[in-house]
C-alpha cells in the first residue's frame, strides 16, 4: 500500500548513490480510496455504536440538539488524534527510512498499523490522568455550555499549535500542547469566576506531568548517547557507525532491530498518546448522553459485594476522623472546596463521610450500577467523582494524619468506585485507534526530514538509529505503565541529538535552537490559545443556552 501523503512525484533526478532516502512517490488512487474507505467505516462504526448504546440503555430522546453537539465534539476530538498521528509519525519512522531499513510508504503504513494496535492495548490510566487536570466544577457540569466550551477550546487550541509546528517542520510535543491547553482553560475559568488564576489547575498533578515532560528529553539524550557508546565497545562493526552506502539496506540483524524498534515506538506511541483523546471523548459522552456513559453499566454483579466490603472499611476510617460531626446541609461544597484548595477543615471529613454513605445507600438500594435510574445517574456519577478526587488528595495530605493501613483501605475503596466512572468503551478505543492510525499515514515528510537530516551534521547511521529508537521505545513504554504522558517527539529527537554528540557527528545548532524554542514556547502559547478560545466560546455557547 502506498502512502497517501504524496500526491506528486518530486523525486525526478534522485541520486541512487546518495544516502538520502526517496521520500516522494507518485499518486496512487487505490491508496486514497482505501484511506477514505477506512475513514468512512470508522465514522460509521462510531455513529452506530452510540446509537446501539442509547438503544440498549433505553434512555428517552427528547431533543436532538445534544447529538448535534456530540457529533461536532467527537469530530474535533478525533481530528486532534488524527493530527497527533501525522505530527508524531516521524518519531517512529525517521530512523528506519534514513537507514534504508524500510521504504518510506511501507514504514508509515507499518507505523500506522502498530499505532492502531497500541491504542487498542492501552489501559486508560493516562486518559484519566489527563482528565484529572481539568477544573473539578467543569467536569461536574461538562454537559453545560461552559463544559462544552472547555472541551472545544482545549482541543482546537491543541490542533492549531500542532498544525503550526508541523507546517514549520518542528517536532514539537503533542503531549506538551494538550497539557498547556488544559492549563489555559483552568486558568481562564478561575479568572472568569473571580478567583486567582492559579486556583483553576491541579498544580500537583500538573507538576508531576511536567516533570515527566521535562526529564524525558534529557533521558532520551543521555541514554541514547550511552547506548551508542556501549554498542561501539561491544559490537566492532565499523559499517554500523558510518552513513549508509547509497540506498543499500543495513545488515539483516541491524535491519531487524531497527524495524523492531520502529514497531515498538509506534505501539508505545499509540498506547500513550491515543489515551489523551479517549479521556476527552469520555467527557464529551458524559456531557451529552450521561444516561449511557456517566456510569459503567457493564460492571458484573460481583462488584457490588466487593464494593460493599470496601465501602464499610473506608467509611469507618473517614467517620473516625469526622469526630462525631454531622452535615446538616449539602456535603458537596465542602468536598469541592477541599479538592480545589487542598486544605483540610472541620467540614471535610463529615462531608466526605456523608457522600460516601449516600453512594453506598444508592448502590445497595438498586442492587447494581446498571439499575440506577436515568434521572439519578448524573448525580451519582458526580458524587463518585468528588469522593474519588477527594481521596486522591487525602492520602497524600500530611495533615490528614492517616496511617499506612488507613491509606491502603481508602485506596482500595477508591479503586472500587473508580470502576464505575473510569472506563473506556471498546468502540471509543477503536475510533481513536483508526484516527491515530490513519493520521500516521499522511503529512509525515516535513518532520521526518527534520529528524533525519537537520539535527545532526552528518547522515544518520545504523547504530544511531537503533540507539535512539530503543531508548524512545523503552521510555514511552515505562511511562505508559505509570500513567504518565511523556513526549514521544522529545524523547526521539533528543535521542538522535544524543547519538550525534556521542558519535562525534556534530549537531546543527540552528535546528537545536528551533527545537528548544518550540519546546519552550509550546506551553505558554497553548495556554494563551486555549484560554482565549475558552473565554470566547463560553460567551458564544452561553448565548445559545439562554
Amino acid at each position: 500500500m502506498t502512502s497517501v501523503a504524496s500526491s506528486v512525484d518530486l523525486t525526478v533526478g534522485h541520486d541512487p548513490h546518495s544516502p538520502k532516502p526517496k521520500l516522494d512517490h507518485s499518486f496512487d488512487i487505490r491508496a486514497l480510496l482505501a484511506f477514505l474507505g477506512v475513514m468512512a467505516c470508522g465514522l460509521g462504526f462510531t455513529a452506530f455504536s452510540i446509537w446501539s448504546d442509547l438503544r440498549e440503555s433505553g434512555a428517552p430522546v427528547t431533543t436532538y440538539l445534544p447529538f448535534v453537539l456530540l457529533g461536532v465534539a467527537l469530530l474535533i476530538a478525533l481530528g486532534f488524534e488524527f493530527v497527533n498521528g501525522f505530527h508524531d509519525t516521524a518519531n517512529a519512522v525517521a530512523t528506519v527510512i534514513y537507514t534504508h531499513s524500510l521504504p518510506a510508504p511501507v514504514a508509515v503504513v507499518w507505523s500506522g498499523v502498530w499505532n492502531f494496535l497500541g491504542v487498542m492495548a492501552s489501559t486508560g490510566a493516562v486518559a484519566f490522568g489527563i482528565v484529572s487536570l481539568l477544573p473539578v466544577e467543569l467536569i461536574l457540569q461538562v454537559g453545560s455550555s461552559a463544559g462544552f466550551a472547555m472541551v472545544f477550546a482545549l482541543l482546537i487550541a491543541a490542533i492549531i499549535w500542532n498544525l503550526g509546528t508541523w507546517w514549520l517542520g518542528l517536532p514539537a510535543s503533542s503531549s506538551h500542547t494538550l497539557i498547556g491547553s488544559i492549563i489555559g482553560v483552568g486558568v481562564a475559568n478561575a479568572l472568569m469566576r473571580g478567583r486567582d488564576g492559579t486556583s483553576g489547575v491541579d498544580w500537583g498533578k500538573a507538576t508531576e506531568i511536567g516533570y515527566s515532560l521535562l526529564f524525558s528529553p534529557i533521558v532520551g539524550f543521555v541514554a541514547a548517547a550511552l547506548l551508542l557508546l556501549s554498542m561501539k565497545l561491544l559490537v566492532h562493526k565499523p559499517e554500523l557507525y558510518q552513513e549508509p552506502k547509497g540506498q543499500n539496506p543495513p545488515p539483516w540483524w541491524i535491519r531487524g532491530l531497527l524495524v523492531l524498534t520502529c514497531t515498538g515506538v509506534s505501539f508505545a506511541h499509540g498506547s500513550n498518546d491515543g489515551q489523551k483523546g479517549m479521556g476527552l471523548i469520555m467527557l464529551i459522552l458524559i456531557g451529552t448522553v450521561p444516561t449511557s456513559y456517566a456510569l459503567n453499566r457493564a460492571l458484573p454483579a460481583s462488584h457490588v459485594a466487593a464494593f460493599a466490603s470496601a465501602s464499610e472499611a473506608a467509611s469507618k476510617v473517614v467517620e473516625g476522623k469526622a469526630e462525631g460531626y454531622r452535615v446538616l446541609g449539602d456535603p458537596r461544597p465542602a468536598v469541592m472546596q477541599f479538592i480545589s484548595r487542598h486544605e483540610l477543615n472541620e467540614g471535610t471529613y463529615p462531608s466526605l463521610a456523608a457522600l460516601m454513605r449516600d453512594i453506598a445507600k444508592e448502590i445497595e438500594t438498586y442492587g447494581s450500577i446498571s439499575k440506577i435510574p436515568f434521572a439519578a445517574v448524573g448525580n451519582t456519577r458526580n458524587d463518585i467523582y468528588l469522593v474519588s478526587e477527594a481521596l486522591r488528595f487525602l492520602v497524600k495530605d500530611k495533615d490528614a494524619e492517616l496511617t499506612d493501613n488507613d491509606k491502603k483501605i481508602l485506596k482500595n475503596y477508591k479503586d472500587q468506585i473508580d470502576q464505575a466512572t473510569k472506563f473506556i468503551p471498546t468502540w471509543v478505543k477503536i475510533a481513536v485507534a483508526i484516527a491515530l492510525g490513519l493520521g500516521t499515514m499522511i503529512g509525515w515528510k516535513r518532520i521526518v526530514v527534520t529528524v533525519g537530516e537537520k539535527i545532526g551534521k552528518q547522515h544518520l547511521t545504523y547504530g544511531q538509529g537503533a540507539s535512539a529508537e530503543l531508548v524512545a521505545m523503552s521510555t514511552i513504554a515505562a511511562a505508559d505503565m505509570y500513567g504518565l504522558p511523556v513526549s514521544t517527539t522529545h524523547v526521539l529527537s533528543s535521542g538522535v541529538a544524543g547519538t550525534m554528540a556521542a558519535n562525534g557527528s556534530g549537531v546543527q545548532m540552528g535546528t537545536i535552537r528551533n527545537l528548544l524554542m518550540a519546546w519552550v514556547m509550546t506551553l505558554p502559547c497553548a495556554i494563551l490559545l486555549s484560554g482565549g478560545l475558552y473565554f470566547a466560546l463560553n460567551h458564544i455557547l452561553g448565548l445559545f443556552a439562554r
